[in-house]
């Protein structure tokens, strides 16, 4: 029988669109590099995808790397390798995974850009006065560290009675709880007194923040403009105020207070903690405190044993 080497590559995208809820996006984009690996082993190493060692998987990200291909794109092709052949692993299909110790490009990743919590504090006090919806809006994006896409989208159905509980639907519509601080509570009890008030009258939303767009909820480009205004009026450059800013912030600032990364992986929807590492500028600056503050050799504050 004929190799066919998109039966073991359509079994993975099965797999992941029924267990993980992959997009469509994400399922094209990785048969994308799978056909590209399939294509370079039977061309340069006269094999298929699951007769593949571990030299034939490095000499083709090698390859990558001569064709001068971004680092992150090297990243994502791995990546892709690497989801596929534990699968191949886990499903008995080889014997051993030859994608293990094979070593990821080094990414020049950017720091996240945040807000301090003084200008984040002046941006609620800010919407509190301006506009009661985008106060409640920001009051739950700064207290849950959620998408912005999740925020908009969020039912009422998915407030707990006692307003101390979110239920999340994040990507590949993974559900997740999701905690409330005392503020954001209380901002959404007093919102939902008049959430529909601005809807035509006799319409009910089962929207948390409904609005009289197509979708019937404040769409995510209508919160990044209001949220624009709200800086605006804040002091803040708009340029530096985003939905995804507000997410760093959330993050950066739970870490600076001793959160640890594992709980703050779980409250952004992370699926893998190395996602969340980004975070650990943060921890740095905080592990640079404790030593200058604590160690015995702490001269530059004139503390320290004398040698």
């Amino acid at each position: 029988m004929a190799y066919n080497p998109d039966k073991y590559i359509d079994s993975f995208l099965e797999m992941i669109v029924a267990e993980r809820g992959a997009s469509p996006r994400t399922v094209v984009s990785y048969r994308r590099d799978l056909d590209d690996l399939s294509a370079y082993l039977r061309k340069n190493q006269k094999i298929t995808l699951v007769r593949a060692k571990h030299d034939h998987l490095k000499n083709y990200l090698r390859q990558l790397a001569a064709q001068n291909l971004t680092v992150k794109t090297q990243a994502r092709r791995l990546s892709a390798i690497r989801e596929f052949y534990r699968f191949l692993f886990s499903e008995n299909i080889v014997v051993s995974n030859p994608s293990d110790y094979l070593l990821s490009p080094k990414l020049n990743k950017p720091l996240p850009k945040y807000l301090t919590e003084e200008e984040v504090v002046r941006l609620l006090e800010t919407a509190r006065r301006e506009n009661k919806r985008m106060y409640t809006m920001l009051e739950v994006l700064y207290a849950t560290g959620m998408r912005v896409s999740e925020l908009v989208e969020l039912p009422v159905l998915a407030l707990t009675r006692d307003y101390r509980t979110l239920t999340v639907i994040g990507k590949g519509n993974k559900e997740r709880l999701v905690p409330l601080n005392e503020p954001a509570a209380r901002a959404l009890s007093d919102w939902l007194t008049e959430r529909e008030k601005d809807l035509p009258p006799g319409r009910v939303s089962k929207w948390l923040f409904p609005s009289a767009s197509r979708t019937g909820h404040l769409t995510r480009d209508g919160f990044f403009k209001h949220l624009k205004q709200v800086a605006l009026l804040a002091g803040i450059p708009p340029e530096r105020v985003s939905p995804h800013v507000f997410r760093h912030s959330f993050a950066s600032h739970l870490i600076a207070h001793d959160a640890d990364l594992r709980s703050v992986q779980k409250l952004l929807g992370h699926a893998d903690i190395a996602t969340t590492e980004i975070y650990t500028h943060v921890l740095a600056d905080r592990l640079k405190k404790v030593v200058e503050k604590s160690h015995p050799l702490a001269y530059s504050k004139g503390k320290g044993m004398n040698r």
